[in-house]
């Protein structure tokens, strides 16, 4: 596992810890449900994927594009994004793109107070609604920046973080919904990544639907390339072209003489639109 969010001691110590009205397996409706303007169509991708630290140059990018993965996840923002980005620039957006590469953006906004680590920005109870908005102002702008247009989505990153605490719970759905509601009013699809044991349950069993995201990428390292033999939760949930699936991380590996370590992901979502 690459340590674009948290160092991988941290990750796996944590993870080991933790024991708009948005109908399930409606997840396209419910990125356009909230906005007053025309939703551009959703481009969406199905296939491999993977996500790495910092966006690979645009040689290596040309290089592993053999067809194995079709698209990648770039982490465009957020004060918790562990590397810098030298290479992703609008510039480099558009030429990868024309290559045939398909866009991920996530972003790395503010983590549980209940989560590991000093991270630099932590939401609380009394902060969460604020910094989700804050932070989705941000995201909009960093992937508008880029090349990255309305209608695309972005992912939010939640770290995992222990579970039982019901105060800190809140606060993260709290901190989710400001931060999806930022995203739509400017025509833009929220998604969450988060673990299967945090995060992404936190979202996909929450009773109140209201403001979650439509899209859920969820981390289960059980090295299956599926986003459907292992859901864990309601087949009906999140259908629709409206999951991904971090199933393998820390896989190093050499494409075209370019060696990078990457997470694999199984992807059944949406991806940015760009050109």
């Amino acid at each position: 596992m690459s340590s674009h969010r948290q160092s991988k001691k941290r990750r796996y110590v944590v993870w080991a810890a933790t024991g708009t009205a948005v109908v399930a397996g409606a997840g396209i409706a419910a990125q356009t449900s909230t906005a007053a303007t025309a939703w551009p169509a959703q481009r969406t991708y199905t296939g491999r994927a993977f996500d790495t630290c910092a966006a690979p140059s645009v040689q290596a990018m040309k290089a592993w594009h053999t067809g194995f993965y079709g698209a990648a996840a770039v982490y465009i923002g957020g004060r918790n994004r562990g590397c810098a980005q030298p290479n992703l620039t609008a510039s480099w957006v558009r030429t990868v793109s024309a290559t045939g590469w398909k866009l991920v953006p996530i972003y790395v906004g503010a983590q549980p107070p209940c989560g590991s680590g000093g991270n630099p920005e932590k939401l609380t109870a009394s902060t969460a609604a604020s910094l989700g908005a804050k932070d989705a102002a941000d995201a909009v702008a960093r992937a508008t920046a880029l090349g990255m247009r309305a209608g695309s989505p972005v992912y939010l990153d939640m770290e995992p973080y222990v579970t039982g605490n019901t105060s800190c719970g809140d606060a993260v759905l709290t901190y989710v919904r400001a931060f999806d509601k930022g995203l739509r009013a400017k025509t833009y699809r929220a998604g969450l990544y988060g673990f299967t044991s945090s995060g992404a349950k936190a979202v996909a069993t929450a009773r109140n639907r209201t403001d979650l995201p439509g899209n859920l990428w969820y981390a289960l390292w059980d090295g299956r390339n599926t986003t459907t033999g292992d859901w864990p939760w309601g087949a009906g949930q999140y259908t629709g072209h409206s999951r991904g699936h971090q199933y393998m991380v820390n896989s190093k590996e050499t494409r075209g003489g370019h060696t990078i370590t990457v997470d694999r992901d199984a992807w059944d979502g949406p991806v940015a639109i760009t050109g």
